[in-house]
């Protein structure tokens, strides 16, 4: 009789129904994330056309190399000069300084946070870099610009502490929440059978801590850095209010500069629509775009020999 029931039509109908629901629901969902993913990459490529359309017709008044590597800005002169290698340098010095600070403490704090800390520390202080997150950078730019610059000047015996220095400290205590986040969640993944193995072996926590875990978790590290530098590098606001505005090449980490994003920011307003600073400043937006992507090929690069070295181990 049991036999029956499973194979009558009404048992068939009852067990099909919610197959069915499932199956539907599955192809929906899928075609829900397929759409998603068409939608970003349709707008990335809006934004990116948008950027060369605006940008690339400065082309036909300087050529590349003398706008990339020319020194002199001075868009609303005559004739009009479109240098921007000072704006080049300083992004890239205000980057290294905050990377500097930022990296050992990020990834320092990550290991603590995942490895020495107690449950109950550890759930106090994470709110706390989450909190540092969600500052605005216009805030964080007062405080550099009221707290900081005077300390700087003072140590250092400079006419003003709005400069690189500034900045790049600044923008450390931006970059720090995403490393130490993403940090501390790649060391926790890390499997216990790793460290339990280390301890079996006699190393002790900081031997496992360096030889073990930061080398397991090195993939989620080097992302969480490379996320770091992009946002530093497009961070605009507190850049803007602390690193000076100089329009010549800096020659030490203490000499006030501008950055690409802040240049861009300052003098946006002002320009004609179509106007020559107007493509100019897009131009500008298209080094950022290219040396975002280059900092992106490296970062795969070294995640890609990370695997091979780790897969050979």
């Amino acid at each position: 009789m049991s036999q029956n029931w499973i194979s009558s039509p009404f048992h068939k109908k009852m067990g099909t129904v919610p197959i069915f629901r499932k199956m539907l629901w599955e192809r929906i969902v899928e075609a829900l994330i397929r759409f998603s993913g068409w939608i970003t990459l349709i707008i990335l490529g809006l934004i990116t056309v948008m950027l060369f359309r605006e940008g690339l017709p400065i082309f036909s008044y300087t050529d590349p190399l003398s706008f990339i590597f020319g020194t002199t800005w001075l868009p609303v002169s005559s004739p009009p000069q479109f240098g921007i290698l000072p704006f080049i340098v300083g992004s890239l010095v205000v980057t290294f300084v905050a990377l500097l600070i930022a990296i050992p403490l990020g990834v320092g704090a990550a290991a603590f946070l995942s490895e020495i800390a107690s449950s109950g520390l550890r759930e106090f202080l994470k709110p706390i870099i989450e909190i540092l997150a969600g500052i605005p950078s216009i805030v964080l730019g007062f405080i550099g610009f009221i707290l900081l610059a005077p300390v700087v000047q003072s140590i250092f015996h400079l006419s003003t502490g709005l400069n690189g220095l500034t900045a790049g400290i600044m923008l450390s205590l931006i970059c720090l929440p995403t490393i130490i986040s993403i940090s501390e969640d790649a060391i926790s993944a890390v499997p216990k059978e790793y460290k339990e193995a280390s301890y079996a072996l006699g190393a002790t926590k900081w031997q496992t801590i360096r030889k073990v875990i930061l080398p397991a978790s090195s993939h989620g590290i080097v992302a969480s850095i490379m996320l770091g530098i992009g946002r530093a590098i497009g961070e605009t606001m507190t850049v803007l209010m602390v690193s000076g505005g100089r329009l010549s090449i800096p020659t030490n980490i203490t000499d006030p500069m501008s950055v690409l994003t802040a240049r861009i920011a300052i003098e946006i307003n002002n320009a004609s629509f179509r106007g020559l600073q107007f493509q100019a400043l897009f131009s500008m937006g298209i080094v950022l775009f290219l040396i975002t992507l280059v900092v992106n090929i490296i970062s795969d690069l070294v995640l890609e020999k990370q695997k091979r070295r780790l897969g050979q181990l």
